[in-house]
């Protein structure tokens, strides 16, 4: 029963996010700010402008920005305006179709299960979350947390969720009945790190770059890398979800929105540095060493060109699989895994 009644608390307040970090949201969210694509003045569009949420400031959300500033989406036929998102704006623009898609992690399956209507369609990236202790801590692995304060941005939100798993695949409860551990909300990522440097809290759970330039700084020790972790890595962390209206009245626009995708994971993954100067040059993301940028673009698995091939779909089905039945397990869905994990992904011809 408590599982029961821990799962309905997130799924009530799961954010529809893409891998992002909290970039002062009172700012940016609903802020009505876009930038149009750079090919809109000598492109024809043929399937006319579109919204894009793609304003987070998170570096793994590299392919909307390569996608974006090289002109993939254009070339696909889209003038693209990105966009600030907050989730009812998401949500009722994946609704009704004017936001055709977004990426975002398994975060978004309890958000599905609650009536988002839309599909996974593709994988986009894994890793890009570390847990971050003081380095003097005697922590050192997920048993030594039975006890702890963890921070994370959002209760509910990803790195919530991979805390959750990490703990209870290690036969420690994530439930907040039961006592065993704690979660502490941090609207904003430095706000979180200062807990933690401050005793407020024993574990930070951040998105990256946050706490990799704190590790390369040695201002913490990491415990947890999701890219390393044997339970996630090879998988993907974050997927790009469609409209579910879209889908049924448009498929080739979903299908030429997956193009536009693949062709940027396969220039970032042959151009790593350009990508990241790309990303700091144009602000996308806020992070001033390039190196540990690159460094940390590379660990998150874009695919090659090669690798787009007939077996990429079936990877990316039994990720979502994998990713659904971990959930399931912990409590943070209820319906039965086979039947939601086959409901909620749509394989997708992109070929033309």
């Amino acid at each position: 029963m408590k599982k029961k009644i821990f799962a309905m608390v997130i799924a009530a307040v799961t954010v529809l996010a893409s891998c992002s970090v909290s970039e002062s949201k009172e700012s940016k969210e609903n802020s009505g700010e876009s930038s149009t694509s750079p090919k809109a003045e000598n492109t024809d569009f043929k399937y006319g402008s579109i919204d894009i949420p793609g304003k987070d400031g998170a570096l793994c959300g590299a392919p909307i920005y390569i996608a974006y500033e090289n002109g993939y989406f254009a070339e696909e036929g889209f003038d693209v305006n990105l966009i600030s998102a907050d989730f009812e704006t998401r949500k009722i623009g994946l609704n009704n179709g004017t936001i055709p898609i977004v990426n975002g992690d398994f975060q978004f399956f309890p958000s599905i299960e609650n009536g988002i209507d839309v599909k996974v369609v593709d994988g986009l990236h894994e890793g890009c979350i570390k847990f971050a202790v003081r380095p003097d801590s005697d922590i050192s692995t997920v048993d030594d947390l039975k006890g702890k304060k963890i921070g994370v941005d959002e209760i509910g939100g990803t790195p919530h969720q991979v805390a959750s798993l990490w703990l209870e695949n290690a036969g420690i409860s994530a439930d907040p009945a039961d006592g065993e551990v704690t979660f502490l909300p941090y609207s904003d990522g430095n706000l979180e790190f200062e807990a933690l440097a401050s005793g407020e809290i024993d574990v930070a759970a951040l998105w990256d770059p946050l706490g990799s330039i704190h590790e390369k700084a040695g201002d913490v020790k990491i415990i947890f890398d999701l890219g390393k972790d044997p339970y996630f890595e090879d998988h993907f962390c974050c997927f790009l979800y469609a409209s579910n209206k879209v889908l049924e009245e448009d498929p080739d626009k979903v299908a030429a929105l997956l193009r536009a995708y693949r062709k940027a994971q396969e220039w970032i993954y042959e151009n790593p540095e350009e990508t990241v100067d790309i990303i700091v040059d144009k602000n996308y993301a806020s992070i001033e060493d390039k190196e540990l940028a690159a460094d940390l673009i590379k660990s998150y698995g874009y695919p090659a060109a090669a690798e787009h091939d007939e077996n990429w779909d079936s990877h990316v089905e039994a990720d979502v699989k994998y990713f659904v039945d971990g959930l399931a397990k912990i409590g943070y869905l209820e319906s039965d895994p086979d039947e939601f994990a086959k409901n909620i992904y749509q394989k997708v011809e992109v070929q033309k």
